[in-house]
């Protein structure tokens, strides 16, 4: 079992996408079948029915980390700083809002499409549980203000605790268009909408090796598939390509989810289904499911050398001991409720926590899309805008936005990344344990942690805006 997600969700058909065999042709190749694959495939599809459209997965679509996420369908608004760095300040507006819009609109395409992922559109609390990430979000906060933007609702401390259900969250800001859903459903569910969109589907089917002859050529192990364009939409599997290697680091996330207990749930005031998130670097983020589980998960575990995704991402979590202590820390009046299971997975960092999108070899018949950085299910949806333009060869808002560029920030090479990123993790973890103590961390831990990259909330004095002319 990859997660408790995907073993709910059930297993997914084989008859309607078999593995590929043979020579078959296709005007546009998708590598990857999760989320970022599955909306370029829809994103096409809805531009031009016409065209021939084909998805490769190694094994099937949502197994991945579309498959195994906590479900938090949120914004670029959090990230408007990281923005602003790549784009004018007008364009990170832009793409921020429609990073917004993009969450209400995955809920109205599961109603439209009959997709029972459990939408739940009650918001994101973006929380504080000791007193140095208080404030977090106030420059932030700031500058959307200067930019007469205003997505944050700054909650009383009383109304942080009782809408969370603990007295631990002790501030927060909220973003009511935050969603969540149960993620192996929605992988499920646009499998489905992209099937009976005339989108082909071959599961089971890893890719080998990528000819990058003109047409190039998808190869894997019973079958060729020759393709006018070939989109890379791999996550973190995406670093087999020498050109993308260090463009993110591979890091695991690890989640733990409880039994059912509605009734304590409703009790507790934590009564809907809005997503938390506190503002560690090594952020702990949570939210109730729709049978009254609490689904807990803590970012920073395991690096990978040389960003190899190997079976250390699969299964069951590591760290479940250690992430079942931040669960019962903030939430110490579910000290008795079992944990039932628990799970793990890669994320693709980037170092300005910010997805982005590109051509290998500058060609535009190799085109590519990963670094979501951890906040893929809603911005995904979005990247398919993108991509879908850059695979038509338009000339848009999407494909000439400041996501699409070439001079994307590089992680050291081996062995200097993976030992300075043990490092950086080790002195995040020592600092915000003393900081959860009420201790405060020496300088040397504190420099050592800020060279983190942007995690999924941003950190004081690491997503500091800087506007673009």
């Amino acid at each position: 079992m990859l997660s408790h997600w995907l073993d709910e969700a059930g297993p997914a058909r084989d008859d309607d996408a078999p593995a590929l065999e043979g020579d078959q042709r296709a005007d546009i190749c998708i590598v990857g079948g999760g989320y970022c694959g599955l909306w370029t495939a829809i994103r096409l599809k809805q531009r031009d029915p016409s065209i021939d459209v084909a998805i490769v997965e190694k094994d099937v679509c949502g197994s991945g980390a579309s498959g195994r996420n906590g479900g938090f369908v949120l914004s670029w608004w959090a990230k408007f700083g990281s923005l602003c760095k790549v784009c004018t300040s007008d364009e990170a507006v832009r793409l921020a809002r429609a990073s917004a819009d993009a969450v209400g609109e995955i809920g109205r395409f599961c109603a439209d499409n009959g997709i029972d992922a459990h939408f739940r559109g009650d918001g994101w609390l973006w929380a504080a549980t000791s007193a140095p990430q208080v404030g977090s979000w106030s420059a932030l906060v700031d500058t959307l203000e200067r930019h007469q933007q205003h997505p944050f609702e700054l909650w009383e401390p009383e109304t942080v605790k009782r809408r969370s259900g603990s007295e631990r969250h002790i501030a927060g800001v909220f973003e009511p268009t935050g969603a969540s859903v149960q993620p192996a459903l929605l992988a499920r569910g646009l499998r489905r909408a992209a099937l009976s969109m005339g989108v082909r589907i071959y599961e089971r089917t890893p890719m080998m090796s990528l000819h990058r002859g003109r047409p190039p050529r998808v190869v894997a192990p019973r079958g060729i598939l020759t393709a006018e364009k070939v989109v890379i939409a791999m996550n973190a599997w995406a670093t087999m390509f020498p050109e993308l290697r260090r463009t993110i680091v591979v890091i695991s996330s690890d989640i733990v989810a409880t039994r059912p207990m509605p009734e304590r749930l409703a009790a507790s005031g934590w009564n809907d289904g809005m997503c938390i998130s506190d503002s560690r670097t090594l952020v702990n983020y949570y939210r109730p499911t729709t049978d009254g589980r609490i689904a807990f998960g803590t970012g920073g575990g395991r690096l990978s050398f040389g960003n190899r995704v190997d079976r250390r991402f699969d299964g069951p979590s590591p760290r479940a001991a250690e992430v079942e202590a931040y669960f019962r820390r903030i939430y110490p009046d579910f000290g008795d409720v079992p944990i039932a299971t628990s799970w793990t997975g890669p994320i693709d960092r980037s170092l300005s926590g910010l997805p982005f999108f590109g051509r290998l070899d500058g060609r535009d018949d190799l085109l590519y899309g990963l670094g979501f950085s951890g906040n893929g299910v809603g911005p995904t949806s979005v990247g398919g805008r993108i991509l879908a333009s850059l695979a038509l060869g338009a000339k848009d808002e999407w494909s000439e936005c400041g996501l699409v560029r070439g001079g994307v920030g590089l992680f050291p090479r081996e062995p200097v990344r993976y030992v300075g990123g043990r490092m950086v993790i080790a002195a995040n973890r020592h600092k915000e344990r003393l900081e959860d103590e009420g201790r405060e961390p020496g300088p040397l831990t504190v420099r050592l942690a800020g060279l983190a990259p942007a995690g999924l909330v941003p950190v004081k004095g690491v997503d500091a805006p800087q506007s673009k002319a």
